[in-house]
């Protein structure tokens, strides 16, 4: 046979089959009106199986419907952040010398002040006593010289090199003071003791570290945030941290403070946050994931069962005129009982939920209002919901 004919024939079949489906089993209609079956071949969708057979009160589609209302869209980020200490400091020694006295251990708190390590000192105190023996020396030549110089026996300028004297051995006493308190390490801060990177009897060089003091009392959380989101951040602003490792713990914080640049290679801006640490149970350096929320759009919301789809996206029909139109919307949120969808819709606005299978655009609709009714809706809703 003519391959021709061969397809011409398998063209009339297949189109033959389709009539016969359609013909038996109305409810294929609005799928292949769906499908874009009719447009290909320039014909009229049937109509309706209600409408043909005299229907519900006149042909009409018996269905249930929803009213529309507003809703505003969370619009949510999440982003991953370091904790440090509201304080740390590094403990260094200034100069070089064998820890003789070292009171704290690793872990301990320590108020700011506190010694920390303690110099072998004996040549310091030994210094100072030097210089104080100078120093009352001095003041004694300074005594004797003035009283004779108010008889006349001694020269202005011997008194005036022996206060001279006097006063440089009084600088003497203030650096050996201050060399002896160097072999005296202190807390700056209080917090807590880390790891001791020296021990008792250790020789130390000057700038060696001793300790690393943090005060942990609250933490502050660096993390970025795409740039759209600038305009909607602000110091003080509420975010939920919650650590890595404890992923059922949601701890309470504010922003304190914005980077003035945007990153130009991740197009994001820094973010600083703080959470209080009460409890002591954060640590510097730990990852957080950090989440802060924006009020959104105000938007129309619709029940779930009214979200119907084709191959161009979803959709869902409103009765407008006692008629059923079909109304293109975008998903926007999802609820456990409602949706957030982005279309032309305004509250009051009812959308079909029940009896949408035999629906067309254009096709006037009945709407159920017995309590029968919508007490079988509800129970299918429930059905679904717990499918």
């Amino acid at each position: 046979m003519n391959p021709m004919k061969q397809f011409v024939l398998g063209i009339v079949a297949i189109v033959a089959t389709i009539a016969i489906w359609v013909a038996f089993v109305p409810a294929a209609a609005p799928y292949l009106e769906r499908a874009g079956f009719y447009d290909l071949i320039g014909l009229a969708p049937p109509a309706p199986e209600e409408e043909r057979r005299g229907g519900f009160g006149g042909g009409a589609s018996r269905v249930i419907v929803s009213e529309v209302t507003r809703g505003q869209v969370n619009a949510r980020i999440s982003a991953i952040g370091d904790g440090r200490a509201a304080q740390t400091v590094t403990i260094r020694s200034v100069t070089t010398g064998i820890i003789r006295d070292m009171p704290v251990a690793p872990g301990s708190y320590v108020e700011a002040g506190a010694l920390v390590a303690q110099f072998d000192d004996a040549a310091e105190r030994i210094a100072l006593e030097r210089a104080r023996l100078v120093v009352a020396d001095a003041m004694d030549e300074v005594d004797r010289l003035r009283q004779l110089g108010s008889s006349g026996t001694v020269a202005g300028a011997s008194i005036r090199a022996a206060e001279l004297a006097l006063r440089t051995a009084e600088l003497e006493v203030e650096q050996a003071e201050f060399d002896l308190q160097q072999r005296r390490i202190t807390a700056p801060i209080s917090g807590w003791v880390g790891l001791l990177e020296a021990a008792l009897g250790d020789r130390v060089g000057a700038q060696e570290p001793i300790a690393v003091i943090t005060d942990r009392s609250s933490l502050q959380i660096e993390f970025r945030v795409p740039e759209r989101y600038i305009n909607e951040l602000s110091i003080g602003m509420s975010m939920d941290v919650t650590p890595l490792s404890r992923p059922d713990q949601v701890i309470a914080g504010r922003i304190t403070a914005l980077d003035n640049v945007v990153d130009r290679a991740s197009r994001t801006l820094r973010v600083q946050g703080e959470v209080e640490n009460t409890d002591d149970n954060l640590r510097a350096g730990q990852a957080f994931s950090v989440t802060l929320s924006f009020p959104g759009d105000t938007l129309p919301v619709v029940d779930p069962l009214a979200i119907q789809w084709t191959g161009d996206g979803s959709f869902v029909w409103v009765v407008r005129d006692n008629a059923a139109q079909r109304v293109p919307v975008m998903i926007r949120q999802r609820t456990s009982d409602s949706v957030i969808v982005e279309g032309d819709l305004a509250p009051g606005d009812l959308v079909i939920i029940e009896g949408v299978q035999t629906l067309r655009p254009g096709a006037s609709v009945d709407i159920a209002t017995d309590d029968a009714a919508n007490a079988g809706s509800a129970l299918r809703y429930g059905m679904s919901r717990k499918s």
